[in-house]
């Protein structure tokens, strides 16, 4: 047994002998890299092949190249060990420029502190952990992402999905940890929560990893994140299918370490894997690529002749060939390699690290690689900051043995489903809505909502406290099952929300016990038994407080909001002697007296205007109080204007509206002023020294101790009949001057002892009741959502209606002065009666003025035939006027009755006709009593009086 590792050691020592005496005859010329691969797995095959086909098509394209890089790969078989000894053999036998590789996160952590002691660069293409990004590794150069690129993207994702909670499933190694803090982190910008860990250990058989998933179906969550290798992530999808987990309402998101490499897994576990969604490196499609996958195929092939033809070229493959290139041409760039490199402390008693050479050329390597850009096969090749830049993130979804496109994901433009032409930038921004469906586990198109009850069976714990008032909720137990049972208006809300829940769900009712939970069987010890686990849920009527939200969740308020008191009320008599003014406003009274000035005002002008002969002569407080109270003062002054009479009739339509308005109100206020509450602010009762009742075991006691009230002037109450004989006792017979409880409970209160009480305030603001969960319940955004389903619709109504009396006198409880009565209240009436008033004045005037003008035309006539004969003139009058009284407006014109005759005597008129004409004219004028005025028809101008009634007219002497 020590012959062998003994024959090992001789066999390493000549090999070693042999390559060092290669390498000391080697070419000036030559740039010497190593490569350490894990050629056992997958990933490391594929990398191997693409980078013998980078180095064979670098020296294709470039054939007259002055440097020539030589390869010496090394199998590290997934040993860091292994790795690390690779990779002193490299630096010692073959004086290696740079390393590619090592393949895992924890094999590139060791050989980088090579890399900084010896000053070479470690360019590697597999290594993704964040923690290799550090500043003590000058010389690590990662061409490819880096984990913590696609947090952010996969955290978009989850927020908008919608999903709450999210376990990440990840390997036991720098790989899977690496990820971990930064996923963390970004969750925790979305409000997502991480309830456990599933930790994989390197160790784990499929039996152990069964159980694991086991555990994982009993949690509530159903949303998994896997960060594993390839091996153990095709075990694990493989025992999800046979666990039942990859059906429907479960969500599995991996990461671009297993989404790059999809295409080469065995198809057994793709077909698994069906439903998975995924994050990956895009790689634009090209006429280069498409016939670089032909050559790799074939060379895979001659390389692996047994291995499966299922393995394709992945994108490792693609930043492997890449890779070559760009240490290839950095090499071109720098200048002839010393054979001389500086060498380590070196004494007799070192140690291999120690007499290890720092490389010359090593930085000047670095910074050829790290500033060459250029188009590779898999894109853009960026190794700024040392490290692979990338613009864009595909989304992709594995659906009937392979995976489509799903959409596109940016740090700067967020979703997109397709990209620009160039194939950097996201064309436009698009919500999770409008990528391509997602085909989720169980093929089902409808998005998982990330949780389920557990699959124990187990139902929902649902904490019930018997509330002071049985309208909201009571609870009863029965004595044969000891099943609780529970009614009221709290328990009918969660009832009918739990039927709007878009699943089914199991409860059952538990009544808070405080023999065993060893509490006071207040409100906050009973939500705290949910923060204990011992309840799901806790319904009832719990308000929602600062202090309670810091160890659960509330849902959103069923009921309204705030604090107040319960007081008596007291009669008061009101001894306000202008109090008869109050049933209306001041600018009603305003209104109505203008209105009244200006009815009286145009009445009396219609009146004028038709020649009514009260009226008649200079004007006077007597005519227009006549035209205001005609009907109060004289009956036998009537008013003869028809216009005036419809002014009237609608203004005493007004005033009889108003007069019963102003009624109605005055009595109204007068009844309601007889009641007041007794106080009308708390801290009144404070300082008074009152004693003040409130709800025992509510929240009420330390708001009162807040305010300034002695514990012994506080005294709490259970029952509604408590309340009420609190408040009919006197102080001194151990009664309360007021309740201070929440506004439901006074409504409640009030709608039962409807008189001798009144409700003051709100006094404080409250969120009002809600139900408690733990915090982050996945069932808080659900039964919220449900409950405000309830109280935007008629359903809260419904169920008010049933618990409380609508019909209380709750309307009667604040005891204040009625509204006056307002100008704007008579709007309408005041705009009509102003409308008639105003248009019968101008119909009156324009009646008048057209008067006038037919008055003018008959005298001009009257000019013109005034030698005509006396008969026809006379006739002619007599016919003008009646003609004048019919067009007289609708008015009674006396001036039209008294007609003005003016009778023309020709000078041909014989004697007889000259006496006949004036006797005519002295029966005409002495029917008509007045002053009147007549003017001869052949004498114009000359008038004659009659002022008195037996004096006749004159006629003028021809």
């Amino acid at each position: 047994m020590e012959r062998t590792p003994r024959c090992i050691l001789f066999l390493l020592l000549i090999f070693s002998f042999s390559a060092a005496q290669n390498t000391t005859g080697s070419s000036a010329n030559e740039f010497h890299f190593g490569v350490i691969l894990d050629l056992g797995s997958l990933v490391g095959k594929v990398a191997r092949t693409s980078v013998a086909l980078a180095l064979e098509d670098f020296y294709a394209a470039h054939w007259n190249s002055s440097r020539k890089v030589v390869l010496h790969f090394r199998d590290s078989a997934g040993s860091d060990v292994q790795a690390a000894s690779a990779a002193i053999e490299l630096l010692e036998n073959y004086k290696v420029q740079a390393i590619i590789g090592p393949q895992k996160s924890s094999e590139a952590a060791f050989i980088s502190n090579l890399g900084n002691i010896t000053q070479i660069p470690i360019v590697s293409f597999t290594a993704t952990s964040p923690s290799l990004t550090s500043d003590t590794m000058p010389y690590f150069v990662r061409a490819t992402l880096n984990d913590s690129v696609q947090v952010n993207s996969i955290a978009s994702l989850i927020k908008a999905y919608g999903w709450r909670e999210v376990v990440p499933v990840y390997d036991d190694t720098e790989y899977g940890r690496g990820i971990l803090p930064h996923l963390i982190d970004g969750l925790q910008q979305i409000d997502a929560r991480v309830p456990y860990r599933s930790v994989i250990s390197l160790s784990a058989t499929s039996e152990n990893i069964m159980q694991e998933l086991y555990r994982l179906r009993t949690m509530q969550t159903r949303v998994f994140i896997v960060h594993m290798s390839s091996t153990r992530a095709s075990i694990l999808f493989t025992k999800a299918k046979e666990a039942g987990m990859m059906k429907k309402g479960f969500v599995w998101i991996i990461t671009n370490g297993l989404a790059n490499i999809i295409d080469s897994l065995n198809p057994s576990v793709i077909e698994a894997m069906n439903g998975v969604i995924g994050v990956r490196f895009h790689v634009p499609r090209s006429k280069e690529l498409e016939s670089f996958s032909m050559r790799w195929n074939r060379m895979y092939q001659q390389d692996n002749p047994h291995e499966s033809p299922f393995n394709k070229l992945s994108i490792v493959g693609l930043w492997g060939y890449d890779t070559v290139w760009a240490l290839a041409q950095a090499a071109e760039k720098v200048g002839v390699l010393s054979n001389k490199n500086k060498r380590l402390h070196s004494s007799k008693n070192s140690t291999c690290l120690e007499s290890l050479d720092v490389s010359t050329t090593g930085p000047e390597l670095l910074t050829a690689i790290v500033q060459n850009k250029f188009r590779g096969l898999s894109g853009n090749f960026d190794l700024t900051d040392r490290q692979l830049q990338v613009s864009a993130l595909q989304i992709i979804n594995v659906v009937g043995g392979s995976w489509r496109h799903i959409g596109f994901w940016s740090l700067k433009n967020g979703f997109s489903r397709e990209l620009n032409q160039n194939g950097f930038e996201i064309a436009m921004p698009a919500a999770i809505l409008d990528l391509n469906p997602v085909i989720w586990p169980g093929e089902s198109t409808e998005i998982p909502r990330g949780w389920e009850l557990p699959a124990s069976g187990n139902k929902l714990r649902v904490g019930v406290h018997t509330s002071a008032y049985p309208e909201f909720i009571r609870t009863l137990r029965d004595p044969v099952t000891n099943a609780t049972s529970a009614t009221g208006l709290s328990i009918d809300i969660f009832e009918e929300a739990v039927k709007k829940l878009p699943f089914a769900l199991a409860y059952e009712y538990q009544e808070f016990d405080t023999l065993d939970t060893q509490s006071t069987g207040s409100y906050n010890d009973f939500v705290y038994q949910v923060f204990l686990q011992r309840y799901d849920i806790a319904i009832g009527d719990i308000t929602i407080r600062y202090n309670r939200t810091l160890y659960v969740d509330f849902t959103v308020p069923y009921t309204e909001s705030g604090v107040a008191m319960i007081v008596p009320v007291k009669e008061k008599v009101n001894n306000n002697m202008w109090i008869f003014l109050k049933p209306l406003s001041k600018g009603m009274w305003f209104g109505s007296i203008m209105f009244f000035i200006y009815t009286g005002i145009v009445v009396w002008l219609l009146e004028r205007l038709s020649g009514n002969g009260y009226l008649h002569g200079p004007f006077s407080l007597k005519q227009l109080g006549i035209l205001m109270f005609f009907s109060i003062f004289e009956e036998k002054e009537k008013l003869e204007c028809f216009l005036s009479r419809i002014v009237l009739l609608v203004w005493m339509f007004v005033l009889l509206v108003l007069a019963s308005s102003y009624t109605a109100s005055f009595a109204s206020m007068l009844t309601v002023q007889q009641l007041s509450p007794t106080v009308t602010d708390i801290h009144e009762l404070q300082k008074r020294g009152d004693y003040v009742g409130f709800h025992r075991g509510s929240y009420i006691e330390g708001l009162l101790k807040d305010i300034g009230f002695n514990r012994s002037k506080i005294r709490p109450y259970d029952t509604p009949d408590d309340f009420h004989g609190a408040l009919s006792n006197e102080v001194k017979n151990g009664g309360v001057a007021a309740l201070v409880l929440e506004v439901p409970y006074i409504k409640l209160f009030l709608a039962k002892y409807c008189k001798g009480y009144t409700m003051v305030g709100p006094i404080y603001k409250s969120a009002g009741f809600a139900f408690a969960l733990p915090k982050r319940s996945p069932l808080l955004t659900e039964i919220s959502r449900a409950i405000l389903n309830i109280t935007e619709g008629e359903g809260i109504i419904q169920i008010e209606k049933k618990w409380t009396d609508q019909n209380s006198c709750q309307n009667e409880e604040k005891a204040s002065d009625s509204d006056a009565i307002t100008f704007g209240n008579f709007g309408g009436l005041f705009l009509l009666t102003g409308f008639v008033t105003t248009c019968s004045l101008s119909i009156a005037l324009l009646t008048k003025h057209y008067k006038k003008g037919e008055q003018k035309a008959r005298v001009n006539i009257d000019e013109q035939n005034q030698h005509r004969d006396g008969q026809q003139e006379q006739n002619g009058h007599i016919q003008n006027g009646d003609q004048s009284h019919e067009e007289n407006g609708g008015c009674n014109d006396k001036e039209n009755q008294a007609t003005i005759i003016s009778v023309h005597c020709s000078p041909n008129t014989n004697t007889d006709q000259l006496q006949d004409c004036t006797q005519n004219n002295k029966a005409t004028t002495s029917t008509h009593y007045g002053s009147q005025v007549t003017h001869r028809g052949d004498r114009p101008g000359i008038a004659h009086r009659r002022d008195r009634p037996d004096i006749g007219n004159q006629v003028a002497q021809v």
